[in-house]
């Protein structure tokens, strides 16, 4: 991927309160401006990484103690490496190697979703008509025939992407404010070739027949016409050499517990009543299982399903990521700001840490620190992160 240097500016003060009430109620105001490009401070340096003291020994069966409590630089053993997407060990070439960042329709009617169960980390967000859509990385998808169904891009979701040096991957868009974006060299994406796409993929998607489903939601992406697009487009396939892993992990024989934060074990990132946050219309939560440390995601009264496998989806760690917002047009189109600093909330071993997420350019991944400004260690495992709109950020709320 070519680095783009620069950040999306917004005009925030367009958009009004809305609050936590019923479905009928809409932020209201259209910004007078779309975001802005500004110039980068190209001396901008990450932030070290500081392991709290909580993040101890839990005697991993799977291998020794590692010497150092969280992972650092990553070594090969035995042809394996820890990956950057979960700090578990996997083969070499899977870790080094770009991930693939699929937008997946969670509206009602899509579902269930085929493959969803094999991302290493998901993100989900609002998107006009005040349903979440996902954005899911997969790394490890050569047992993999097809995943999907796929939706159209969003711009929020492609700087997201961007920060973890991802190709995009995504059927159809939003025309005023993604168009230019993915015909630029400044992202890598595979699409496909409708109207606003000018470097299509066509070889990578294809309809399956899904009896009683609209044809919205018989798209799909293919592995193999993935590899080909992706070899006859010339782009990278490994990692750019400077890339920072997508969160800090403990390392192996240790288990980041926050003995002394709150207890969450049943998280809601948008309340568990209808509300306009995007959330309020499937009510999304997670519950915690001490036995296996995971979250299981439920959504729409019930569980939430990999048509794959039939099992239900599962992730070792959740973050809500609270993003500044606001309604761009009378379509009801939103945008997220997903650089800069907000509050956040990172959910892991059946603990809730409150604090701050930070992210200064576009080509890095947004870490997370807890209030005494430490970065905040996760558990390995695939995450789920929730972009929740501060307008909104009273709804959330776990027990």
């Amino acid at each position: 991927m070519k680095k783009i240097k620069l950040l999306t500016a917004v005009l925030l003060t367009a958009c009004t309160l809305a609050g936590c009430g019923g479905p009928g109620e809409q932020p209201g105001g259209t910004p007078t401006s779309d975001p802005l490009a500004l110039p980068l401070d190209e001396s901008t340096a990450p932030v070290e990484s500081q392991v709290p003291d909580n993040a101890g020994e839990s005697g991993n069966p799977d291998g020794p103690a590692a010497s150092t409590t969280t992972i650092g630089t990553r070594t090969v053993v035995d042809g394996k490496m820890q990956s950057y997407l979960t700090g578990e060990w996997k083969d070499e070439a899977v870790t080094r190697r770009r991930s693939m960042a699929v937008m997946i329709p969670n509206n009602k009617p899509a579902l269930p979703q085929y493959g969803i169960s094999q991302a290493s980390i998901i993100y989900e967000a609002p998107v006009e008509g005040r349903v979440t859509r996902l954005m899911a990385f997969f790394e490890d998808y050569d047992n993999l025939d097809h995943i999907g169904p796929l939706r159209s891009s969003r711009d929020y979701f492609v700087f997201e992407a961007m920060g973890l040096d991802a190709i995009y991957c995504n059927w159809g868009l939003a025309i005023p404010y993604v168009e230019d974006l993915l015909a630029s060299d400044q992202v890598d994406n595979i699409s496909t070739t409708v109207a606003g796409i000018h470097n299509g993929s066509d070889e990578a998607f294809d309809r399956l027949d899904r009896p009683g489903y609209s044809k919205e939601f018989r798209g799909y992406m293919f592995i193999d016409g993935y590899n080909k697009a992706v070899e006859r487009h010339g782009y990278a396939k490994e990692y750019d050499a400077g890339f920072q892993g997508a969160f800090l992990f403990a390392n192996d024989g240790h288990r980041a517990e926050y003995e002394d934060k709150a207890s969450a074990v049943k998280i809601y990132p948008g309340g568990n009543n209808s509300n306009s946050s995007g959330y309020g219309n499937g009510r999304p939560w997670f519950e915690y299982n001490a036995e296996d440390g995971l979250y299981y995601r439920y959504q729409y009264d019930g569980k939430q399903i990999d048509e794959m496998n039939n099992e239900q989806v599962t992730v070792s760690n959740v973050v809500f990521k609270v993003c500044d917002g606001l309604v761009r047009d009378s379509n009801d189109y939103l945008f997220f700001t997903t650089y800069g600093n907000n509050e956040a909330y990172v959910f892991t071993n059946g603990k809730v840490i409150k604090g701050t997420w930070s992210r200064d350019n576009v080509d890095e991944p947004t870490r997370y620190f807890d209030e005494s400004g430490n970065e905040i260690v996760l558990n390995q495992g695939k995450t789920w992160v929730c972009n929740i709109w501060t307008d909104y950020k009273d709804c959330m709320t776990w027990e």
